[in-house]
């Protein structure tokens, strides 16, 4: 019985899961998104997230608990200096899942996983949305009418 047991196996031992979880961190750090199943990118959430979290901390003991994490310097240096930096504000939430339909071959859900501020189209203040909300709409400026304009006008309509 699994009585409590809310992690999602996905059908590995804990060594490969434990592998294949750091491999995936490491993808998507460095690509910013990668393309998986919706499974392995739920459980990549719980992974990756509190490393991310950990990142803003740029302390020698957050980054031997990364490195423990992800087994790769480069990886870590660009966990505390790249992605640190962009989500230094936000307080949760730095991944994104975009479920993407059925895979052809066994029809397993796929999923889509990325970092939420690397996205430029979705992201507050960046891409095109960002500059239509710049304009205001404001009513269209009247003409300044003098009375001798009218007069002038109806002057000429009655010749």
């Amino acid at each position: 019985m699994r009585h409590g047991d809310k992690i999602n196996n996905l059908g590995r031992t804990h060594s490969h899961r434990k592998a294949l979880m750091s491999n995936m961190a490491c993808s998507l750090i460095e690509h910013k998104r990668i393309f998986t199943t919706l499974a392995k990118a739920k459980a990549l959430r719980t992974y990756v997230e509190p490393l991310i979290t950990r990142s803003k901390d740029d302390s020698t003991h957050s980054r031997r608990t990364a490195f423990s994490y992800l087994k790769s310097k480069e990886i870590v240096a660009m966990l505390f200096k790249d992605v640190a930096e962009k989500v230094a504000e936000r307080n949760g939430g730095y991944t994104r899942i975009i479920k993407t339909g059925n895979r052809l071959g066994d029809a397993a859900e796929m999923a889509l996983i990325e970092l939420v501020d690397f996205n430029e189209i979705y992201s507050n203040g960046k891409g095109a949305t960002a500059e239509k909300a710049k304009t205001t709409r404001r009513s269209r400026a009247k003409k300044p009418t003098t009375k001798a304009e009218g007069t002038e006008t109806k002057a000429e309509e009655g010749e």
